[in-house]
This record gives C-alpha cells, structure tokens and sequence, in this order.
C-alpha cells in the first residue's frame, strides 16, 4: 500500500498538482540562464498567482536566474518554467538575457574540459 502521507510534510501533492497536470506553457523555452524580474505589476483579469507564483515574485525583487528560482522554489524545472509562463503572460514578470563576457565563456569552457 503506497503512503500518500508524510509524517512531517503532511499531505504530499504531486509537481504537475500545482500547474494543472499541463506540461507546456510559453515558459518552456526558458533558458537556465535567464534573468527573472518582477515588473511590480498588479494581477489582471481575474488572475490570482498561486503561493508558489507569489513567492517567485518574492524571489526576483532583483534579476534571478531560472535555475535559481527552481532552486529556491526545490520544484523540477518543468514546472517552474510553467509556474513563470504563467507569470510572463499576466505581465508580472520580465525575462532577460543573461550577458556573459567572452572571459567567463571560456572560463566555463575549460572547466568543463578538465572534468
């Protein structure tokens, strides 16, 4: 018999509970990379952010990357890219590029080399 229960946690709810089982919104093509940022926008047509969509709000007062609002969040990256999908089309969020200069580049280049 599988335990839906966690004695600390409570009730355990599924990742794809908290987007409505969708796989798929205009944040699937987040990069890691990209920077997050609250447009400080209100909510509009009668949309109300999830808890997890208010605290990426939270989150990114300030330019966050998509990997660490998953981070944060401790959700896969599926779903935060949906929870921000969602954000972006109410307007709430900005997404940009991160800028890495050619140093940085190939910095990680040759770590990655050496592993």
């Amino acid at each position: 018999m599988t335990r839906w229960m966690d004695e600390e946690a409570g009730p355990i709810v599924r990742p794809y509970a908290l987007i409505g089982g969708r796989t798929r919104s205009s944040g699937d093509t987040l990069d890691l990379v990209a920077l997050v940022t609250a447009t400080g926008a209100f909510p509009s047509n009668g949309f109300v952010p999830s808890p997890e969509q208010e605290r990426i709000l939270s989150l990114v007062t300030e330019a966050t990357s998509v990997a660490d609002v998953a981070s944060e969040l401790d959700l896969p990256l599926g779903v935060v890219r949906v929870l921000l999908g969602d954000l972006k089309d109410h307007k709430l969020i900005s997404i940009g590029r991160a800028s890495a200069s050619e140093r940085i580049l190939k910095e990680v280049i040759n770590g990655l080399r050496a592993l």
